[in-house]
């Protein structure tokens, strides 16, 4: 049995039964099945079927929004926002992922010679709660226009979104075991992982989960892309615009209630304009309104479940016994539910949980660096590396350290760090391997083929 709760009101919100072993490996073997169709199939016919998805999701994203509401916190506003961008992706690789795989051709003493994006088959996708629509989409719809089929393996607290998405295919009018939802524990993946029909694994979560499907992956000889967690840094340098740093800053560590792994964690701050940055930081923090999603003028839901709440608040509590200053917030609400009021934690230091641990909800660390050097240091000095973001006035500067000095797969220069279906998105380090979105994303589930004409 896979059941949600919600995490407003701590009661179950849907349940659902897991398939059989025997139903298991008949969805793995249709998924097969289907990909020897599929992979044939014209680039014009795929388009259409994520046209038709886009229109889907734009025609029903006040029901998908309330249905994120109650699994996961999300609020209403968010939860549109983010179909929105699920339809926009189906969109953007619909009309360019032809392009995005025509050969590309190299010269050599051939006749022709050239490199061929094929297909690779099922792709088993590994999904998180937090955006639980949009990380199903931003893996699928590149998969999908590539020729590829796809078995969904989500987060076993949002079964009913996973299931309102195979819907979506269905009603848009995919063939069946073009996509498919496994409402399975994941104690069963390796049972899919092993499966001859699945040909790579696309896993966005934890830095454990991650390098446990890397080890699977690694033993069936399957490709995996993998988008782990985030200990996002955001430098703020001495000549900063502070008003437009602190309204980036806040907006980031509050998006999706902070659990999101490319929201900012760390506020490096140069020590010349420490006071007046963090004053007017925890000034903005202050006027935040905790509530429930679907009321307004929410701006802070609750967060995913207590369990999470919970782990958070420890994070808190150890990191202040370490020394470092409650600002605000850092207390469990009285009420139900799974909130967490914004919080701020100033001298921040290495060795304490609020820097070397990913925080996955409302809680911002303040870091005071004594220089630029001394910032980039403290950025640097993390086991993640997926976003980042810097602010100063100085664009050139702020540029060439982004581009050269700073260890993550994005950085952003004067705003937060976010998601564009134009752009690769990815970490190094701990924070995963492997790239999705853009041109480089829908490539890396293809079979990249030399052909050589003598």
């Amino acid at each position: 049995m896979i059941q949600s709760i919600n995490p407003a009101t701590g009661l179950e919100a849907y349940s659902f039964e897991s398939p059989s072993e025997e139903l298991l490996q008949e969805y793995l073997d249709i998924s097969g099945r289907a990909f020897e169709i599929w992979s044939r199939s014209l680039f014009v016919e795929r388009a259409e079927l994520l046209h038709r998805i886009a229109d889907i999701l734009d025609h029903k994203k006040i029901f998908f929004a309330r249905l994120m509401a109650e699994e996961m916190g999300k609020l209403f506003s968010a939860g549109i926002a983010e179909i929105e961008k699920c339809a926009h992706v189906c969109r953007y690789y619909a009309e360019h992922a032809e392009e995005m795989l025509q050969d590309t051709v190299i010269p050599t003493e051939a006749r022709k010679s050239y490199a061929s994006y094929r297909p690779l088959g099922t792709i088993l996708a590994i999904m998180p709660w937090n955006y639980p629509f949009w990380q199903v989409f931003r893996c699928a719809a590149p998969a999908v226009m590539a020729g590829n089929t796809v078995l969904l393996k989500h987060a076993s607290n949002v079964p009913a979104c996973a299931m309102e998405i195979e819907k979506i295919f269905k009603e848009a009018g995919a063939m069946p075991g073009l996509f498919k939802t496994l409402l399975i524990s994941s104690d069963r993946v390796e049972t899919c992982v092993q499966h001859p029909s699945v040909k790579a694994v696309s896993l966005t979560g934890s830095t454990d989960a991650g390098k446990k499907v890397a080890a699977l992956a690694g033993q069936y000889l399957k490709k995996c892309v993998l988008e782990l967690g985030g200990s996002d840094p955001y430098i703020i340098l001495n000549d900063a615009d502070i008003s437009t740093a602190v309204k980036a800053c806040v907006t980031s560590r509050l998006l999706n209630a902070g659990q999101s792994c490319i929201s900012a964690k760390r506020f490096i701050i140069d020590k010349e304009i420490y006071d007046v940055f963090s004053r007017k930081f925890i000034e903005e923090m202050n006027k935040i309104i905790m509530g429930f999603p679907m009321a307004e003028p929410t701006h802070l839901g609750p967060m995913a479940s207590i369990r999470l709440r919970d782990e958070l608040h420890k994070q808190v509590r150890d990191s202040v016994k370490a020394g470092a200053r409650l600002e605000l917030g850092g207390y469990i609400p009285a009420n139900s539910g799974a909130f967490y009021p914004p919080t701020v934690l100033s001298n921040v230091q290495p060795g304490m949980p609020a820097f070397d641990e990913e925080l996955f909800g409302p809680v911002a660390a303040l870091i005071r660096a004594e220089d630029e050097v001394d910032a980039i240091m403290l950025a640097n000095d993390s086991s993640y590396g997926l976003g980042a973001a810097i602010f100063s006035r100085d664009i050139e500067y702020a540029e060439k350290v982004g581009r050269e000095l700073i260890d993550a797969g994005a950085v952003f220069i004067n705003n937060y760090v976010r998601s564009d279906p134009r752009l690769p998105f990815g970490g190094i380090k701990e924070s995963g391997f492997g790239r999705e979105l853009s041109f480089f994303g829908i490539r890396e589930f293809t079979n990249v083929k030399t052909v050589y004409i003598a």
